[in-house]
């Protein structure tokens, strides 16, 4: 059995035996996992691995652990500062900044593996141009250039922890104020403004072969009329043509007011499958998995060979990770930007 295009999330720290069930239809590839699904280290070791049991290959178990606002698992984890402070960093020492984002990226991986967790959604590649609420301190700086070394860096510390990175939200979510959560921002500039700004960054991180990353619900009305999550000319014409991309193309969340236009949640991922997308994410809508699960095709060998790259690989104790030296450097150096800690906000 191959993993399927479709993450999931649960709705507590254990799985229910109907979970389990459902876990195990061929078109479900992983789980993502949220606030309400983490207690303890203990408990969440105990629950990736009641997850990665269930079929083989393992299915994937992801979350989004950026730091700042969006960081799902916490105390006694570390505490991330939001990654615009690493921007901050960078404009008084950019040799500094890029070493302080690789340790922030190793220790953000490293912790999540020692308990099972193969990939975080991360970095943001989008820009802090100060126009998007939602985006905001998730992103590392307004500047093209700064965004990408901080980000090369920060996907330098992920991959050292054994964990693929996840580069979002393509091909840029910083330069428009409505909250696709909410509703279907609209970004009306040309391709060529667009190339010259946002998509820099993930052209740069493609040239690098980041292993996947996450489309946005924003239209781009110059370029194509659906948004970039939906579009065949964003993800296949622009990204795996003009750039060359044989990475994974992950969907944000369906159940966003921002890819509602497409119908009921097995009509919009059915979409998002036939867009290119190779996993698609269905967070809350635990009863409705099912129908979504039904209603997509049997993925391309292709997609499941890019998922199968997001699998962690190596990973620490939890309880040794304390007596390693590279933790308590990271430690150290999270600690040297990181003033304020912000509540989380679970988008």
């Amino acid at each position: 059995m191959t993993l399927g295009p479709l993450m999931v999330g649960i709705a507590g720290p254990s799985l229910s035996v109907a979970e389990r069930r459902i876990l195990r239809h061929p078109r479900i590839g992983g789980v993502i996992l949220f606030s309400r699904n983490f207690e303890s280290p203990a408990q969440l070791r105990a629950l990736t691995g009641e997850i990665h049991g269930l079929r083989s290959p393992p299915l994937l178990v992801g979350v989004d652990q950026e730091g700042g606002r969006v960081q799902r698992f916490r105390d006694p984890l570390t505490d991330l500062p939001p990654v615009a402070r690493l921007g901050a960093a960078y404009d008084a020492d950019p040799r500094r900044a890029c070493a302080l984002a690789e340790s922030t990226g190793w220790l953000m991986a490293a912790e999540l593996r020692a308990l099972g967790v193969d990939l975080s959604f991360a970095p943001v590649l989008d820009l802090g141009r100060g126009v998007s609420g939602v985006i905001g301190d998730r992103a590392f700086h307004h500047s093209p250039p700064a965004v990408v070394d901080l980000a090369l860096a920060y996907v330098r510390g992920m991959r050292r922890a054994g964990m693929a990175a996840t580069g979002k939200h393509y091909p840029g979510h910083g330069s428009v104020a409505a909250d696709s959560h909410l509703e279907l921002p609209v970004d009306d500039r040309p391709y060529a403004d667009i190339e010259a700004s946002d998509l820099r960054p993930f052209e740069r991180l493609v040239a690098n072969d980041i292993p996947a990353l996450m489309a946005a619900h924003v239209v781009y009305p110059q370029v194509d009329a659906v948004p970039a999550s939906f579009s065949p000319v964003w993800i296949r014409q622009i990204l795996r043509g003009r750039l060359g991309y044989q990475g994974c193309v992950v969907g944000d969340d369906l159940e966003m007011a921002g890819a509602a236009g497409f119908g009921a949640l097995p009509e919009r991922a059915a979409a998002g499958a036939a867009a290119g997308q190779d996993l698609l994410l269905l967070c809350n809508a635990l009863d409705a998995v099912t129908d979504v699960a039904d209603a997509l095709p049997e993925p391309a060998p292709e997609s499941g060979m890019r998922l199968a790259r997001l699998h962690g690989t190596g990973g620490q104790d939890w309880e040794a990770l304390p007596r390693l030296p590279a933790w308590r450097a990271a430690r150290a150096a999270v600690a040297e930007y990181d003033h304020d800690r912000p509540m989380e906000l679970d988008l």
